[in-house]
């Protein structure tokens, strides 16, 4: 399978596109120059949008030119998609010190040496925008009464919807304008919630240039059971390690459903589909070695594989009763909040192990939470300076959930 294009409809990544067997044809004929947005809305980028970058790097290592979008000008609006409210307004040093962030993590996937791959930023070109001539020459292709008809607009309407939130796609659109014009871009992609939006570009430049260029949309990383991967009590799976630690990685991987782990294998790793489809057919407790290898296999590419071999030992360490702290996730906490006790509900809370009191009160029901292995069984049990051995204390959520307390140095 030589194409591309196949590759990325056999792993699973495509969810719509226009003109499919024109796009086959135009990645065998030539070097296709294709652009992600990425809205700096936080620090790091998460394991939601690994999926894209992933897309990146498959055509990348295919011959063709990805511009990275950092979105500096639209991250002030805020893309109404998927929203049932105005998202918070950010300010603009917020936004510059997120992109950053953004560009450091994207140079670590992609070689932009020599042009290989773009990276770019729409405040270039939306923040010092005429209105009167944006609308003159944009504004005037769009019609209000379909994109009124748009999910990302009717689920607003009656909640109240800003004209603000609604002049995103056409910025948007203009993004994918400015990039054929500046890069001769003819690829917009993104996840399957921006169909709408990307369509906006596609058929404005159709308009203006009078030339053939494409859309194509991803399918979302959801798990079996309907959530969006990469989410926990603690919250998103972020990319910086600071945020998430390799180890927490790997273990969220780990776990991952039998149902997912095939097409997990797929979506995120670089293995031949062959290897995926047999690690995906394992049964019973075969299932664990193909688990073991997505996580391992992910946290190498996203981490490298140093913090990829640490990751595993941890685990392994601690799924055989060792006591190794490898890279399992801690946090650190004065004496002082200890001196006079803290609820064990609420130190669940605060370290991220669950996000409510009812939760915690749930899990200890259940016999989930022990503290150096010892299963908690009071539900108003008080952690203090005794629980402690030499300045830490392990917490065990479930069977493969760990997080240490440490004890600062004052």
């Amino acid at each position: 399978m030589s194409n591309i294009y196949d590759v990325l409809v056999e792993r699973g990544y495509v969810d719509q596109v226009t003109y499919e067997d024109e796009l086959r044809e135009l990645f065998e004929k030539e070097s296709v120059t294709f652009y992600i947005g990425f809205d700096a809305t936080a620090d790091s980028l998460t394991l939601g949008h690994f999926i894209q970058i992933m897309v990146m790097m498959h055509l990348q290592r295919a011959g063709h030119r990805p511009i990275a979008l950092l979105g500096g000008g639209t991250t002030m609006i805020g893309d109404p998609s998927g929203r049932t409210d105005m998202r918070r307004m950010m300010t603009k040093e917020e936004i510059d010190r997120n992109a950053q962030r953004f560009k450091e993590q994207f140079e670590r996937f992609l070689d932009f040496e020599n042009g290989k791959a773009i990276l770019a930023n729409n405040a270039d070109w939306l923040l010092d925008l005429n209105f009167l001539e944006f609308m003159r020459e944009i504004g005037v292709h769009f019609s209000v009464n379909r994109m009124l008809t748009m999910d990302c607009y009717k689920n607003r309407l009656e909640k109240g919807l800003t004209f603000f939130e609604f002049s995103y796609l056409l910025m948007q659109s203009y993004d994918y304008l400015q990039l054929y014009r500046k890069y001769n871009c003819k690829l917009q992609i993104g996840g399957s919630d921006q169909w709408s939006n990307i369509l906006g570009g596609y058929e404005l430049i159709r308009k203006l240039e009078q030339d053939k260029v494409y859309a194509m949309t991803l399918k979302l990383l959801t798990t079996a059971a309907g959530t969006k991967m990469g989410k926990t009590a603690k919250g998103a799976i972020w990319l910086d390690a600071n945020k998430t630690s390799p180890y927490e990685l790997y273990q969220y991987l780990r776990n991952t459903d039998d149902r997912d782990v095939e097409k997990f294998l797929a979506l995120l790793t670089f293995l031949p589909m062959e290897e995926v489809k047999r690690l995906g057919s394992l049964e019973g407790a075969e299932i664990n070695k193909a688990k073991e290898v997505l996580a391992y296999e992910v946290t190498k590419l996203i981490h490298g594989e140093e913090e990829a071999t640490k990751a595993q030992k941890a685990a392994k360490a601690l799924f055989m009763g060792g006591k190794e702290e490898g890279s399992i996730p801690y946090t650190e906490m004065d004496k002082s909040e200890f001196e006079e006790g803290i609820r064990i509900l609420d130190l669940l809370t605060k370290v991220g192990l669950t996000k409510s009191n009812s939760e915690g009160r749930r899990l200890i029901e259940q016999k989930g939470i022990a503290i150096d292995d010892v299963k908690v069984s009071d539900i108003g049990k008080i952690i203090t300076l005794d629980d402690f051995k030499d300045g830490k204390l392990m917490i065990r959520k479930g069977k493969k959930v760990y997080h240490q307390i440490r004890l600062k140095n004052n």
